[in-house]
Order: C-alpha cells, then sequence, then structure tokens
C-alpha cells in the first residue's frame, strides 16, 4: 500500500435509496481529478453494514473500474475493498470478488459483534485470509470503539512476519500508547494509516509512530486539501503540513457530532457517528450523497448545526479548501450555506 491519503468512499444512494451508479462514477473523478492517493470502497463510511452483498460487491466492482480510468478520468488511483466481516467464510467470499474485481488491496475490519480474541482473530480470521490470497495485501483495520474487540499490536506483528502480503494497518483505536506499541512491535518498515483525521497530522509527526498517510472521512468534500497535507508532511514541509491542517481543523471535528438534546425526560447527549455528519455536509452542498440507511437518519438540528458552522467557518477563513468541490460538482458554496432551502429535510427535533 503507497504512503498517502486515501478517501473512505460514502456510498451515494438515490431518492428511493437505491444505489446512485451516475453520483458514484462524479465522485470517483472527484477524487482521482484531486490526486487522492486511493478510494476505499465499501468502507464503514460507505454504510457497509447497511449494503445487501449484491450491493457491496456491484460497488467494489464499480470503484475498482472508476480507479483505474475506465470511466475516463486522465488520471487514476489505487481501489482498496473492505472485506471485513464478523464471519470468516463470508469474508473469504468477498475478498475473492474483490480479488476478481481487480482491486489494490483489502481492508478488513477486526470481527465485530461475537468478540473474538486477539490471538483468534489472528488465527481464525486474518490468517486464512491471507493464506488464500497470497498476492493480495491485506490491510487490518483496528477499531474497538466499533467492534468491541481487538488485534493487538503483539498479534499484528506476528502476521506481519509471517505474511509478506501483511505490512500495514489502518489504526482507529484513538490510544497513542497503542501506536506506539504497534511500531515497536512491527518496525520501521510497517506502515501505519491513521484511521482519525482529527489526529491525522500529529500521529505522522510523532516519531514514536511515523504513520505514513491517512485513510480519511473529510477527504470525501476536500480530498486535494488532505492530499496536500499528506504529501507536505512526508516531504519534511512540517509548516506547510500544519497551515493546512489548522485550515482544515473545523471540518476534521465533524466526523463524530455530539449534541446535548432536551427530552421530557431530561437532557441526553445525542452522537452522531460517521457518515451521518459527512452525508449531512454532502447534501447541504449539493454532492451526490442521499441520506443515511436506516437505521441511521438524520442528524438533530443543533447537530445540524455544529456543521454549518464549521462549514462556514472554512469557508470564510479559507475558501480554497472547499473551491476544488464547488467548481467540480457547480455549485455556489456560500449561497448553499445560507439559504434554508438547503437545510430542509436534513434534520429531526428530539
Amino acid at each position: 500500500m503507497e504512503t498517502g491519503c486515501y478517501t473512505a468512499l460514502a456510498t451515494p444512494f438515490t431518492a428511493n435509496g437505491e444505489l446512485d451508479t451516475e453520483g458514484l462514477d462524479r465522485l470517483i473523478r472527484f477524487q482521482i481529478d484531486n490526486n487522492i492517493t486511493g478510494i476505499i470502497a465499501a468502507g464503514t463510511t460507505g454504510e457497509s453494514p447497511t449494503l445487501q452483498w449484491e450491493e457491496h460487491n456491484r460497488l467494489v466492482a464499480a470503484i475498482a473500474a472508476g480507479s483505474k480510468g475506465k470511466y475516463g478520468a486522465g488520471e487514476k488511483c489505487l481501489c482498496i475493498a473492505g472485506a471485513g466481516s464478523n464471519n470468516t467464510r463470508e469474508a473469504l467470499e468477498a475478498v475473492k470478488h474483490a480479488v476478481d474485481a481487480g482491486v489494490d488491496g483489502i481492508l478488513m475490519v477486526d470481527p465485530y459483534y461475537n468478540g473474538p480474541s486477539s490471538l483468534e482473530i489472528r488465527r481464525e480470521y486474518y490468517e486464512p485470509v491471507a493464506n488464500a490470497f497470497p498476492n493480495t495485501e491485506i490491510i487490518p483495520y483496528i477499531i474497538p470503539g466499533r467492534t468491541g474487540t481487538q488485534l493487538l499490536p503483539e498479534d499484528l506483528a506476528i502476521l506481519s512476519r509471517e505474511y509478506k502480503n501483511i505490512n500495514s494497518v489502518k489504526e482507529a483505536t484513538g490510544n497513542i500508547e497503542n501506536m506506539r506499541r504497534t511500531r515497536v512491535c512491527c518496525g520501521d518498515d510497517f506502515k501505519i494509516f491513521s484511521g482519525d483525521d482529527g489526529i491525522l497530522l500529529d500521529i505522522m509527526a510523532d516519531p514514536s509512530i511515523k504513520a505514513c498517510g491517512g485513510i480519511s472521512v473529510i477527504s470525501n468534500i476536500a480530498p486535494k486539501a488532505l492530499t496536500d497535507m499528506v504529501k507536505l508532511q512526508l516531504a519534511g514541509d512540517i509548516k506547510g503540513a500544519e497551515a493546512i491542517n489548522k485550515a482544515l481543523s473545523p471540518l476534521l471535528g465533524l466526523v463524530t457530532v455530539i449534541t446535548e438534546e432536551q427530552t421530557p425526560y431530561g437532557m441526553v447527549k445525542c452522537r452522531a457517528r460517521n457518515p451521518l455528519a459527512l452525508k449531512t455536509v454532502m447534501q447541504l452542498l449539493g454532492m451526490p450523497s442521499g441520506t443515511c440507511r436506516q437505521p441511521m437518519g438524520k442528524m438533530t438540528q443543533k447537530g445540524l448545526d455544529v456543521v454549518i458552522e464549521a462549514t462556514k467557518k472554512v469557508q470564510r477563513a479559507n475558501p480554497e479548501i472547499l473551491e476544488p468541490l464547488a467548481r467540480f460538482f457547480d455549485v455556489d458554496i456560500d449561497a448553499r450555506l445560507e439559504n434554508p432551502e438547503f437545510r430542509k429535510n436534513l434534520y429531526y427535533n428530539y
């Protein structure tokens, strides 16, 4: 897997909830035109838990084709397919389809819900896939906040030592010490990709972690800025990378939006998790998106206010961040942020 910035692509849906293939085509072109290193197909941001397997396979095949320039885009990028499961047999089937579709690698989330130990995850999940597809790069995706379990750095290091096709990880634990332990166990040549936009630059700059890039959510709407930031950091232009990170910072906080809401029984916290805030921004700005699939729904009005204010802040201070989006999708960013008509049906009250 090449160092750089990868977009965990949001899956666009039509008004009746089907895959929006025309919208998908436009999103792929937008990413490629803005020099993204690669696209993740059917990951968490792509709402993989609500995709039927037939849809999942169609999505992977379409993004694999689009990333190779088959839709007419002049440049190309890598395609990494999400193929994780809590069922190893199911994961093997998904990997086979993705490999047949021509992807460049596989992103496998730790098995969720059924809670295997780290030893079991290594022996009964990653090893069968790595053995079955020795010529395909397998990227473990460590996100215990979603899965309820975790492949530990020690077992990741064993996998890296024994399988030449496991040499990188998507690190989304949010645990700096876990990332440092991964570097110690896996060695200097092992690639650590950030799975958290908010700390991407920090863990690239941390000499005890040395992340080599990120798999980003916010690059769905700002691929050029995220790609430029990662490239500058890798090239040693620390000030340049920090300037872009500062300009992006209001958007980077939108991956998860937490608000306090009034109910008849008291105040509660409402947590809008990825990709809800992202797809709300995409709809607001006129990108192909559609709503999230149930059981995800809409943000609260307070949550929408957070999204709008963060986007306005970036647009006011650094309009160059969203200028590629405005140009590609032919939208007026300021008008869409100010006109209440564009906010209709994007939220509900608690």
